[in-house]
């Protein structure tokens, strides 16, 4: 409960905490925050230069999954943009429907939504 609340006090105004992910092949586990604004109608290139102007990164599947599991109610009920491109066609990105909970992949010009992540190591 105490990391809890440390987490807690560490957050900015507008932000939610989503949760911890477990890091994975040695990396950190880390504590996954959700910034307030969204923004919609844009292409991948776009959303990820908005994420950064807003001193965030776009989530990671894995965190599009723990968003959509903890914090559904934060999204409208429709498809977000990750960070990640698909392994062997990098002119396609993942995202998540946030109605149904699928991930699938889009061209990097689709005109979706983003929202923008930062993450606090430790746990």
């Amino acid at each position: 409960m105490g990391e809890y609340l440390r987490i807690q006090e560490m957050l900015k105004e507008g932000e939610d905490y989503a949760g911890l992910i477990l890091g994975k092949d040695g990396e950190a586990d880390y504590h996954l925050v959700l910034l307030p604004d969204d923004v919609s109608d844009v292409s991948w290139p776009t959303a990820r230069e908005w994420a950064g102007s807003q001193e965030g990164d776009l989530p990671t599947r894995r965190e599009l999954a723990l968003l959509f599991a903890n914090l559904r109610e934060r999204f409208d009920r429709v498809w977000y943009w990750s960070s990640e491109q698909h392994d062997t066609r990098p002119q396609l990105v993942w995202g998540q429907n946030f109605a149904s909970g699928i991930q699938t992949v889009y061209g990097r010009p689709f005109r979706g939504h983003a929202r923008a992540v930062r993450r606090i190591v430790g746990g």
